[in-house]
């Protein structure tokens, strides 16, 4: 069986320049979002929110992203989670998107806020029955007894909900992480990767470097 640390790919289908990058970095994420699209990735949206407690202990887990403009990225969870409990208690967080089919990777790291209750209800109105019911049966990150409990607990909501609105419970809705930096990292050879860097200035305007790989 081969080593660990044997396991290795050169990384060989694109380039990127500082002279290439659109002037906006959501510009520049919505061309690579399309590119991702093309290429008919699976789960596209996934990617890796890490945050931090207010004494800096570091957690991290794959959400999925639900939306994006010039204003940030959302994504929604339970408001009673570990993840929220970091966001509402320290809002620094990094978002990491990782298309390895394009050889190609996202780091966005910026402060959290919650969506308006208007956007929450829109988005927990599109989503599945059965999502909706979960978003009540399940008290997320709490110790449970069983599964069996969880599927109990499923049933008793759907039952409950049976003739009437399936409404968005209170503790449930969305976060939007409203970039500082975001960086663009396309595979290269040899490990001398592509690395460019947008950073938000106080005016408001997006500084563009080129990071050493």
């Amino acid at each position: 069986m081969s080593s660990v640390a044997d396991l290795r790919k050169d990384y060989k289908l694109q380039s990127l320049s500082e002279k290439e990058v659109k002037d906006h970095p959501v510009t520049q994420f919505s061309t690579w979002w399309q590119e991702a699209l093309n290429a008919g990735i699976d789960e596209i949206n996934a990617m890796t929110l890490a945050t931090a407690s207010p004494d800096g202990v570091p957690s991290a887990r794959i959400v999925l992203l639900k939306g994006f403009d010039e204003n940030g990225f959302v994504f929604f969870t339970n408001y009673n989670s570990y993840k929220s409990k970091d966001l509402h208690e320290n809002p620094r967080a990094c978002l990491v998107f990782f298309w390895k089919e394009l050889e190609r990777q996202v780091r966005i790291t910026g402060l959290a806020q919650e969506t308006s209750a208007g956007e929450s209800d829109e988005y927990f109105n599109s989503r599945p029955e059965g999502s909706r019911v979960g978003a009540w049966a399940s008290p997320q990150s709490e110790v449970i007894n069983s599964r069996q409990w969880l599927e109990e607990n499923e049933k008793k909501y759907s039952e409950a909900f049976k003739n009437k609105p399936l409404s968005r419970p209170s503790h449930w809705g969305g976060f939007r992480i409203q970039p500082v930096t975001i960086e663009f990292w396309q595979g290269r050879s040899n490990r001398l990767h592509d690395r460019i860097l947008y950073s938000l200035e106080e005016n408001g305007s997006w500084k563009i470097e080129r990071l050493a790989p």
